[in-house]
C-alpha cells in the first residue's frame, strides 16, 4: 500500500470516527452553554443505537435516524424532569441515566433479537461523493465521499456558531449559562431553555448513536456506545464550548482512534493491541488535564436556577 493510500485512508477514517462524536459534543455543547452538563449523554447514545436499529429494519434509514434521536431525546427528557424540573444534583442525575439506559438497551435488545445475540444486518447509508471535490488528490476521497449524515454535521458546526452569537435565543441561552439572575431580571425563562437545550442535545446524542449503526457498524452491539458520551464531554471542554471549537476537537479525537487502528494493523506484535486501543481514552485525559486550567467554562455550569 502506498503512502497516498495510507494517507487517504487515514483522513477517511478520522472523519468517519469524528462524525458521531461532533454531533453528540455540539449537542452537549449547547446543554453546557446553557449551564446543564449532561453526564446522560452515554445514555442517549446508546438508545439512540438501539432505536436506530430497530426502526431502520421497519421504516428504512432515513426512519431509523428520526428514531435514534427520538429515542436519545426520550433519555435526555428524563434527565431534564429530574435536574431541571426537580433541581436534582446533575452529576449524579447523569451517571444514573447512563446506567439505566446501558442496562434497558440491552434488555430489549435481548428481548427483541434473542439471548444469543444473533447478528443483524440492518440497512445502511452509503458514501456520497461530491462531484469535483472527491477527486483531489489525498484529502478528496477522505473529507468528500462521505455518508450524507457526515455532511450536515460540516455545516451544523457553523450554524450552530451563528445562532449562538447573531440570534437573540442563542444570546439569551449563552446569557443562562454565563449569567443565571442577569438573564432572569431580563425576561428569560431559564428552566425552559435549559429543557429545551437538553432536549436538543438528547436528540443529537441519539442521532450520534444512529450514525454508528447506519452509516458505520451496520448492526446493533450491546454498549457499542464505548464510551463516547464521556469522550464528547472532553471535547466540549477541548473546544472551549464553542461549535467550531468543538468540531476540530472531535477530528483531533477521531485521528487519535484512527492512529490505534493504524498502530494495529501495521503488526506491531511486541506491543500489547490493548495499549493501541486505550489511546483515545488516554488522550481523554490528557485533554481534561491540560485544558482544565485554560478553558473558561460557563460560570453558571452545573448551578441550580431558580
Amino acid at each position: 500500500m502506498s503512502a497516498l493510500e495510507i494517507g487517504t485512508g487515514f483522513i477517511e477514517a478520522t472523519v468517519r470516527t469524528a462524525t458521531p462524536l461532533a454531533l453528540a459534543a455540539m449537542g452537549e455543547c449547547i446543554s453546557e452553554r446553557a449551564g446543564v452538563i449532561n453526564i446522560g449523554l452515554e445514555g442517549s447514545i446508546i438508545a439512540g443505537a438501539l432505536g436506530a436499529t430497530v426502526a431502520a429494519g421497519v421504516i428504512g434509514v432515513g426512519g431509523g435516524f428520526v428514531a435514534g434521536a427520538a429515542a436519545g431525546m426520550a433519555v435526555a427528557a428524563i434527565f431534564a424532569c429530574f435536574t431541571v424540573g426537580f433541581k436534582a444534583d446533575q452529576i449524579i442525575t447523569g451517571t444514573a441515566i447512563t446506567m439505566f439506559a446501558l442496562g434497558l438497551t440491552g434488555t430489549l435488545y435481548r428481548t427483541l433479537f434473542g439471548t444469543s445475540g444473533v447478528a443483524l444486518n440492518t440497512p445502511t447509508t452509503g458514501a456520497v461523493a461530491i462531484p469535483g471535490l472527491s477527486s483531489i488528490p489525498l484529502i478528496g476521497p477522505g473529507i468528500f465521499h462521505q455518508p450524507i449524515v457526515t455532511y450536515v454535521t460540516m455545516l451544523l458546526a457553523p450554524l450552530l456558531a451563528w445562532w449562538l452569537q447573531r440570534t437573540h435565543r442563542g444570546l439569551a441561552l449563552s446569557a443562562i449559562g454565563e449569567y443565571p439572575d442577569a438573564a432572569i431580571a431580563a425576561g428569560v425563562a431559564p428552566r425552559r431553555m435549559q429543557a429545551l437545550a437538553v432536549l436538543f442535545a438528547g436528540a443529537m446524542a441519539g442521532l450520534a448513536g444512529a450514525t454508528l449503526v447506519l452509516a458505520q457498524a451496520g448492526t446493533f452491539v450491546e454498549g457499542m456506545s464505548a464510551g463516547r458520551g464521556f469522550i464528547a464531554i472532553a471535547i466540549v471542554v477541548l473546544g472551549r464550548w464553542k461549535p467550531l471549537g468543538v468540531a476540530a476537537a472531535a477530528l483531533l479525537f477521531g485521528a487519535a482512534n484512527s492512529l490505534q487502528t493504524l498502530f494495529q494493523s501495521m503488526g506491531w506484535t511486541g506491543v500489547p493491541y490493548q495499549l493501541f486501543l486505550a489511546l483515545p481514552y488516554v488522550l481523554t485525559l490528557l485533554v481534561l488535564a491540560g485544558a482544565s486550567g485554560r478553558a473558561a467554562a460557563p460560570a453558571g455550569l452545573g448551578k441550580r436556577v431558580a
